[in-house]
């Protein structure tokens, strides 16, 4: 059975609907848009007068409509803003629509939020201006955002160029006899840097603790018993750029103790301590025992120059003391 057949259904059709009837309903449709809008849609007279005042800038502004309407527009407008008022009604008054313009308001408990606004000239029925209406849109949240992702893309910049000096202070700093050991001493040093970027991620780049950092470096040679690796040291945190440098320099001090000192034997091991001077700095002392027995060199070596070369940007120093029974280095960073 078709809507022709059912009574009840039948209803006129809109091209025969009177007009000052179909005016009426597309009026009252218009209404209920502008009022159930979650954007502030406001009118005003060409003296700034507000005329209307929706739900979304009752909800935005915390004004209510009684509150609103008859009192003047720069209820919302900041002092140092007014001469906006004075510019958008000038165009208003020249027939200019205002698209997108962004700027600061002040809602009724005295805070401010960021509005995108749009604003277009109110004409009569002889075409004349008599005011314009407002949509404002509250983008104080998708401001904010865009602060942040510039905030982050600066820093991400900032820590992008100082990684990329560290590894090409790794590389002017490193040599060895063959290309090939020279690309495995570059490897190790700039996998230690990735390694304590890992823990940065877990803090949100804030740092990274020490004994984090010496337990990630120290790895394959700890054991449970914590006969060849021993540290001792209250939790202390390194910014970013410290934690690069203490990474770098216990992987070669390790590396060092593989080769030729305490843990190139079954019976030596490394005594790792540190703990936080009066003066706000970072004392670290790393010593071997049981290795082989050392001699001090006749030269600086290639790791003892990486270390001293990495420490020093820092004001942080270093001293070694080649003991015969081992391999004692202190280091003194700020934090």
């Amino acid at each position: 059975m078709t809507s022709k057949d059912q009574p009840g259904l039948q209803r006129r059709p809109l091209i025969n609907e009177p007009v000052q009837e179909r005016a009426e309903r597309l009026a009252n449709l218009l209404a209920s848009i502008v009022e159930s809008s979650d954007d502030v849609i406001v009118s005003k007279n060409l003296d700034g007068i507000i005329t209307s005042w929706n739900k979304g800038a009752e909800r935005i502004f915390g004004y209510s409509a009684s509150e609103a309407i008859g009192r003047p527009i720069t209820l919302v407008i900041p002092e140092d803003r007014l001469s906006e008022e004075r510019e958008i009604l000038t165009r208003i008054r020249r027939g200019e629509r205002i698209d997108h313009f962004e700027t600061v308001r002040r809602r009724k408990d005295g805070s401010s939020i960021v509005v995108s606004l749009t604003v277009s000239p109110v004409r009569d029925a002889h075409g004349n201006i008599v005011g314009a209406s407002k949509i404002a849109r509250d983008i104080t949240e998708q401001k904010r955002a865009q602060e942040q992702i510039g905030i982050l893309a600066r820093e991400a910049e900032h820590r992008s160029k100082n990684i990329l000096s560290n590894v090409q202070a790794i590389i002017n700093l490193s040599q060895s006899d063959t290309s090939e050991g020279l690309k495995e001493v570059i490897s190790g040093r700039i996998q230690a840097m990735a390694n304590v970027h890992s823990l940065f991620v877990e803090t949100r780049w804030i740092g990274a603790e020490v004994s984090a950092i010496a337990k990630q470096e120290l790895a394959p040679y700890l054991d449970e018993y914590g006969t060849r690796v021993r540290m001792d040291g209250l939790q202390t945190m390194l910014e970013p750029t410290a934690a690069q440098a203490m990474a770098v320099v216990l992987h070669e001090l390790a590396t060092n103790a593989v080769k030729y000192g305490a843990l190139s034997n079954k019976r030596g091991r490394i005594e790792l301590a540190w703990s936080r001077t009066e003066d706000g700095q970072l004392m670290l002392r790393w010593t071997e025992l049981g290795g082989p027995r050392v001699d001090a060199p006749q030269r600086k070596g290639f790791g003892s120059r990486l270390i001293e070369g990495t420490i020093s940007p820092l004001g942080g120093k270093v001293l070694f003391d080649w003991r015969a029974e081992g391999l004692l280095c202190e280091i003194a960073v700020p934090t």
